[in-house]
């Protein structure tokens, strides 16, 4: 048993130092791309005006910016109209009605896809902050890299208790468990990932495979595009976003638990899955606490030492709370709490609920 767990402590930190040896650092190279910048915002007074402001500033890019309503009930729209007064670069459109089985945010982004006019496309919600030079290095990134999609996870913003423990975990989840040499190797689509805060895309190749209106049934659009990308062949990458943008993902304990508990059922539990990321993360990151209370010598340390390493190393190069490195095994084991409180309630039949939609 305590072998085991020594093994399942090893592979993440393994993974981690493999992946972050080879990740991309975004830099702006002279080169002035048109990149039109995709803004889905659903009941985001508190944030739009902030996030258009970041966006207004950015430099050595050829800039359109559009946001979609997508039917808020707030000053959303009033907002982004009192600043496109100001700045013909900003415009406005609406948000169509919802197909059935059409995800909010996903339709959204589609109508945003269809009305962009620029090369690339950079995908950002409402409550990231860019900075002045995002869009340039994303819009580079993707020469560099030789590909046709981006993306990465800004760095999060967590004041609260709750969210230091499990907002960062993002970060644990690709970087300990993803193998970047697979991905970049070829186009197996079950390598694909992004984070739906931040994509940058190449409008003909979005375009070629549908866009989000492909995958617009999935609460897991970044996953899904990326993945729908790779199976027509297009490569994509994962790059160091933390050094180009902030993001504060939820505001609450709450928040955090809901948020994270309506896309759970696209990703970590399914069916199968919440089987294998049970053992794999209370494996890895719990039980070795456990182990070194009731069964302590080297190897239980060791397996301990282990997972707070590749936490730390995390913290240190995104940016992250120290809070949430330092209570690493409880944060864990929240999040398979969460999991485990979403599979639950798929099988009893109950759909997440999320800003006034239930997606069942």
């Amino acid at each position: 048993m305590s072998v085991l767990v020594l093994l399942l402590a090893l592979l993440p930190l393994a993974m981690i130092a493999s992946n972050l040896r080879s990740l991309h650092r975004p830099r702006p190279d002279g080169i002035r791309r048109k990149v039109s910048v995709l803004l889905p915002a659903r009941d985001e007074a508190t944030n739009i005006a902030a996030a258009l402001h970041a966006i207004r500033a950015a430099q050595d890019v050829e800039l359109e910016i559009i946001v979609c309503d997508d039917q808020s009930s707030d000053a959303t729209a009033e907002i982004v109209r009192t600043i496109a007064a100001d700045d013909p670069r900003v415009r406005l459109i609406r948000a169509p009605p919802l197909l059935p089985g059409w995800k909010g945010k996903a339709n959204a982004c589609w109508a945003l896809g269809r009305a962009a006019t620029h090369d690339i496309l950079l995908f950002v919600d409402a409550d990231v902050r860019l900075s002045p030079d995002a869009p340039a290095s994303l819009a580079a990134s993707l020469d560099a890299c030789g590909v046709d999609l981006v993306s990465g996870v800004p760095r999060q913003i967590t004041p609260g208790l709750a969210e230091a423990l499990i907002v960062p975990l993002i970060d644990l989840l690709l970087f300990g468990y993803l193998p970047m040499n697979r991905m970049r190797a070829g186009t197996d689509p079950r390598f694909g990932a992004a984070i739906g805060q931040l994509i940058a895309v190449r409008a003909a190749a979005y375009r070629a495979v549908g866009g989000h209106g492909a995958v617009a049934t999935n609460m897991h659009d970044g996953v899904a595009l990326a993945r729908l990308l790779r199976r027509a062949g297009s490569r994509t990458d994962l790059v160091n976003a933390s050094v180009l943008a902030t993001c504060r993902m939820y505001a609450t304990a709450s928040e955090v638990w809901r948020g994270f508990t309506k896309n759970a059922t696209e990703g970590l539990a399914t069916p199968i899955g919440i089987w294998v990321w049970s053992v794999l993360l209370l494996g890895g990151h719990v039980l070795p606490l456990v182990l070194c209370a009731i069964e302590p010598g080297w190897i239980a340390g060791s397996a301990l030492a282990a997972s707070y390493a590749g936490r730390a190393v995390l913290a240190r190069r995104f940016q992250s709370d120290w809070r949430g490195a330092l209570a690493h095994p409880l944060g864990v084991l929240l999040l398979v709490a969460i999991q485990w409180h979403a599979r639950i309630d798929a099988w009893r039949g109950k759909s997440p609920a999320w800003r006034g939609r239930v997606y069942g």
